[in-house]
């Protein structure tokens, strides 16, 4: 098989980090990787596999001989860089909400809605869902296959290094400051996270809810099906690593917790930890570093007709963001939708 020639924009941060890790963990067809960054990177190194790349600069960067461009580099360089590198022939998979509402942009969650992922050709552009998203509609889809989801209530319990690599130093460092009695201070957060729960992630929106509740609405029905309702409460809570969610979800269709847990089961992406014993369930602890989204806690919701409550944990980083970026090229390969442009020597 021949390789491909994939950038990451925004190598240097944590999901780019992530991107490489899990490039050469899965052995992607690369016949090249580069490593691109701001400015103020240039000369960084970061490691693929057993090599280590020298961190170029994206705005000098010619994207016309490369296959795939990941771009994990913000919403606002995307807006400004993505078009101009799709337009030079390069798919780019955008990590950031930029493209997410397009119309012109699939949205993917592969074990999801991989069929979707043909419209790429409008743009050259993918969208990669809100991480939070991303591990829900991995659950939800199965259960909406077979019966029918009217309605969702999600709260969400995110980790810090959702707010990118100065979240998680802000929740060390606090952690540090309160040991050792010192003054803590918050820069990243709006009030002190170590110890603490914030109910609020991005920005706050004229009805009340913040951005990311909103994302998670739009995205579910973008990915999944216009018709679900779903309403979100999002909370930061001082976890390094691993989005944990506490679901409940009103069918159509009578289900019990048994037939849930056998469809979930056998579903793509998933593994199910639930015995209904101490540590019989997932946290975000042990799902960190790992690819599966898990669902634990499953069980009957008596107060509504045809409901269902679970727990689900998923590391943000990697279905959250960077591995679920990188199964979409997967996709693009296996569907033959993409061919290196360089042919092999």
């Amino acid at each position: 098989m021949m390789g491909y020639k994939v950038a990451i924009a925004g190598a240097t941060g944590n999901v780019g980090r992530e991107m490489l890790n899990i490039l050469a963990e899965r052995a992607f067809p690369v016949s090249e990787v580069v490593a691109l960054a701001s400015q103020r990177s240039l000369g960084q190194e970061v490691s693929f596999g057993d090599k280590t790349l020298k961190v170029k600069v994206l705005d000098h960067y010619d994207f016309s001989d490369t296959d795939i461009c990941l771009m994990s580099a913000g919403g606002e360089i995307s807006k400004q860089w993505s078009p101009k590198i799709g337009a030079q022939g390069c798919v780019v998979i955008d990590n950031s909400s930029a493209w997410r509402y397009d119309q012109d942009v699939p949205l993917i969650v592969p074990e999801v809605n991989a069929e979707a992922v043909r419209g790429f050709t409008k743009k050259n552009i993918i969208a990669n869902p809100n991480c939070s998203t991303a591990q829900l509609v991995v659950a939800l889809k199965p259960l909406h296959d077979h019966f029918g989801i009217k309605r969702v209530v999600v709260s969400t319990y995110q980790s810090v290094s959702g707010a990118g690599k100065d979240g998680m130093d802000e929740l060390f460092e606090q952690s540090r400051a309160i040991f050792s009695a010192r003054d803590v201070t918050t820069k990243k957060f709006t009030k002190r996270i170590a110890f603490n729960v914030i109910p609020h992630i991005d920005v706050f929106m004229e009805d009340g809810y913040t951005k990311e509740e909103w994302k998670m609405m739009a995205e579910t029905k973008k990915i999944l099906d216009p018709k679900i309702l779903l309403t979100a409460t999002c909370v930061r809570v001082p976890v390094f690593i691993g989005h944990s969610e506490s679901v409940n979800v009103e069918f159509e269709k009578p289900v019990t917790a048994d037939e849930a847990r056998e469809i979930l089961r056998a579903a793509p992406g998933l593994l199910i930890i639930d015995s209904r014993e101490n540590g019989g369930y997932i946290t975000p602890h042990e799902a960190a570093g790992e690819d599966a989204t898990y669902i634990s806690r499953i069980r009957e919701d008596a107060t509504v007709e045809n409901g269902l409550n679970f727990w689900c944990v998923s590391d943000n980083l990697r279905k959250g963001a960077a591995l679920n970026a990188i199964q979409i090229a997967e996709c693009l390969i296996n569907r033959k939708l993409i061919a290196p442009k360089q042919k092999a020597a």
